[in-house]
């Protein structure tokens, strides 16, 4: 098959011939028909993450068809339209068996320390636990999304924040993650200050029903918590779609009392360890909470919601590439967005 793959961190990734998966016990191979283009596969491919080993193949959020399953897989069958979380569970442990498989001690993740799916078929390990199936009315390209930003964006704000009709809601960065976050939080009737540098970004919130709230690197943090604390009154809600100690921080400032901030951005290097206020944390009885991914369990609901019109992931969809163009996508992921909206390879 074909598939992107690099052999050192931070040099040019390319497209290649390599060996079709085998498909492993308990788990199936699927053809995978779209693949999303996530800056989680850039921090891989800079060698953020200890988990990759190389030789890579990056890529964790796709839709496509099963193409093999292996003879323990009850629930699956070749043929059929399926996604995945970008968290693979064991399906045994404490965790799982509370339906909270989004945070399996024992997961593993395509992209990262197994092959990713900027590639013609991509495994998915214990497929009764991890396969996703997919209704005919939802296009593989929107698809692809349900396995990390809109997927992670749905279990942030209806799972960990518990988003209320009628609620005050502040999204700080208006990336992938950011956009799904703005349409599932407006979808449950609350009000949505959307925060970000780019006016592209902006335009593309305010389009999904949120309040622009534009900002640069360069105001200081002490300016942009007076600005969203006067046009909130203090937020029931917020949260960094962005991932940096200066986002975190905000967020939680710009809570009224008892209020929620919910960290779905990663913080890496050295935002890794970030001083946060914890003084105001305990004052205000604020609740500080982290999100990472969602459950299979949780799949239901939300292609349920996608079903019946009140979300729609592909209007999140930006550009599409084709499988060729994956390597130049995945290196311009260091860069400033050249446009709103989720890339997305159509791989078959």
């Amino acid at each position: 098959m074909r598939a992107v793959r690099y052999d050192a961190f931070r040099t040019p990734p390319r497209v290649e011939q390599v060996e079709d998966p085998a498909c492993p016990p308990r788990g199936a191979v699927i053809e995978v028909h779209a693949t999303g283009v996530c800056r989680s596969d850039w921090h891989a491919w800079q060698g953020h993450d200890d988990s990759v080993s190389l030789p890579h193949t990056p890529g964790h959020e796709f839709a496509g068809v099963v193409r093999e399953v292996a003879p323990e897989v009850t629930r699956f069958r070749v043929g059929d339209r399926v996604t995945a979380p970008f968290i693979l569970s064991c399906g045994r442990c404490a965790q799982c068996r509370a339906g909270a498989t989004q945070v399996c001690p024992d997961q593993h993740q395509p992209g990262f320390d197994l092959p990713g799916s900027y590639a013609e078929q991509v495994v998915v390990i214990e497929a009764d636990h991890n396969l996703v199936a997919l209704p005919d009315g939802i296009d593989m390209l929107a698809a692809a999304g349900l396995g990390c930003r809109f997927g992670t964006a749905f279990h942030a704000v209806r799972t960990q924040a518990r988003v209320r009709d009628g609620e005050c809601v502040v999204v700080l960065g208006c990336g992938g993650v950011g956009l799904s976050v703005v349409q599932i939080a407006t979808a449950a009737g609350a009000r949505v200050l959307a925060v970000d540098v780019s006016p592209g970004a902006l335009e593309a919130a305010r389009a999904l029903g949120a309040e622009p709230v534009p900002t640069s690197p360069d105001e200081p943090a002490d300016d942009l918590v007076e600005r969203l604390l006067a046009a909130s009154g203090g937020a029931d809600v917020t949260i960094d779609a962005l991932g940096s100690a200066r986002t975190a921080s905000a967020g939680i400032r710009a809570l009224r009392p008892r209020g929620r901030h919910v960290q779905v951005g990663l913080l890496l290097g050295e935002d890794a360890d970030p001083a946060l206020p914890m003084g105001r944390v305990i004052g205000l009885e604020l609740q500080v909470l982290g999100s990472h991914g969602l459950a299979a369990g949780e799949y239901r609901e939300l292609l349920e919601e996608i079903g019946d019109g009140r979300l729609d992931p592909a209007a999140h969809l930006g550009s599409i590439i084709g499988l060729e163009d994956l390597p130049e996508a995945l290196v311009g992921l260091g860069g400033a967005p050249t446009s709103a909206g989720m890339t997305v390879a159509r791989i078959s």
